[in-house]
């Protein structure tokens, strides 16, 4: 596991991205890991913390989300908090927040007055339901966005209720990654033709936006509108996960003949495997296959599978992860300030990225921004 160091120092400068200038007006998730995003690719993302804290109440001190980001205290409430916010603005290429439609032009720091102190600037929105539409000015979570999507119904057994894929599908899947899709789109865009734009971000939108290969198969006739009945969502007896003689679990993918063969010849049973092929057997097969599986511990199949073709791996928890040799090998995860993280992803060969500092603390560094950025107001105003 590659180690890094225990933070402190300033953000941004490492990865694709560095020289970049983001303001992020504070919020909980998926914008916040959106700018980490930006931020382990080497922008320079400044976060406007509110004072007082807001949101979910994490220890800052563990918000991963907040890594490689600097922090500064604004009241927006305040006569000169917006102030502030545009002296930032001024000299940033990216904005990202995520308020519910209209809060950041009720607080002064909308698209309007941004792109009137900079015409350049990519104003990045984060919402769950949109700018528009019925239901914008409605609350909601992860949960309800991928359940109006389609997304949420198609994960679970049949019969029983839909599984929650915790919160990655629906706020960082179909959230953050499409905003940060977005953001870098319109920064092309803006140093083309020097105009800044709005990035709607939308969870719905990028949840459903997901699931486009699903609708063409469905359209196709390949793919049934319920759980459990097609070849990606379990229904298929060798596409799904079992459980161990010690209660762990192999997940199987061997959707190609080959690999299929591969697979029974290892597990012992390519000689009492019903056809494949034959969906009206698929029961019985995923009979043969779990009973035969129930027969080891998941560290037994694990050997047995591993560095084949027959495409098996065993599920491993969070905990166990970063020790799986693969990843370990790769530095999939790193450790920093005592903490074990993935590490930054994708990988560039000529401006590789890095985690460099821990998680922002809030308002621990106006000192250092006010200086680089050139805003002396931002000290001032903590003076007083």
């Amino acid at each position: 596991m590659a180690v890094t160091g225990n933070g402190g120092g300033d953000a941004g400068g490492r990865g694709p991205l560095a020289g970049l200038r983001v303001v992020e007006l504070a919020g909980i998730g998926p914008g916040p890991f959106a700018a980490m995003l930006l931020a382990d690719l080497g922008a320079d993302v400044v976060r406007v913390d509110r004072p007082g804290g807001g949101g979910l109440a994490v220890d800052p001190a563990y918000d991963l989300t907040n890594r490689g980001k600097r922090s500064v205290l604004v009241d927006l409430k305040s006569a000169d908090g917006p102030a502030r916010v545009l002296d930032l603005v001024e000299r940033a290429d990216v904005l990202v927040e995520g308020f519910r439609p209209g809060v950041a032009e009720r607080l002064g720091v909308g698209p309007a007055e941004c792109h009137a102190r900079n015409p350049k600037l990519v104003y990045g929105r984060m919402t769950g339901w949109g700018q528009g539409g019925p239901l914008a000015q409605t609350a909601g979570h992860d949960i309800a966005y991928i359940a109006v999507t389609g997304a949420l119904g198609m994960i679970g057994n049949p019969g029983e209720p839909p599984a929650v894929p915790a919160n990655l599908v629906g706020d960082y899947a179909g959230g953050s990654l499409y905003l940060v899709i977005g953001v870098l789109a319109a920064l092309q865009h803006a140093r083309a033709t020097g105009t800044g734009q709005v990035v709607d971000a939308a969870i719905v939108d990028g949840t459903a936006h997901l699931t486009a290969m699903i609708h063409g198969m469905m359209a196709a006739g390949g793919w049934q509108d319920r759980r459990g009945a097609n070849l990606l969502d379990g229904g298929c007896p060798f596409y799904g996960t079992y459980e161990t003689s010690d209660g762990g679990y192999m997940a199987v993918g061997a959707l190609e003949q080959q690999f299929y063969d591969t697979f029974v010849e290892l597990l012992g049973i390519a000689d009492r495997a019903p056809a494949r092929k034959d969906a009206a057997r698929w029961g019985e097969l995923r009979e043969v296959v779990a009973a035969r599986f129930r027969t080891r511990t998941r560290e037994e199949w694990t050997a047995v599978f591993e560095g084949t073709d027959a495409c098996v791996a065993p599920v491993l928890s969070l905990r166990e992860a970063p020790q799986h040799p693969h990843l370990a090998a790769r530095g999939t995860f790193t450790e920093f300030g005592g903490i074990v993280q993935p590490a930054p992803a994708p990988r560039f060969s000529a401006t590789p990225a890095a985690v460099t500092t821990g998680p922002a603390q809030p308002g621990a560094d106006t000192g250092s921004v006010a200086r680089d950025w050139d805003v002396p107001a931002l000290v001032t105003k903590e003076v007083d």
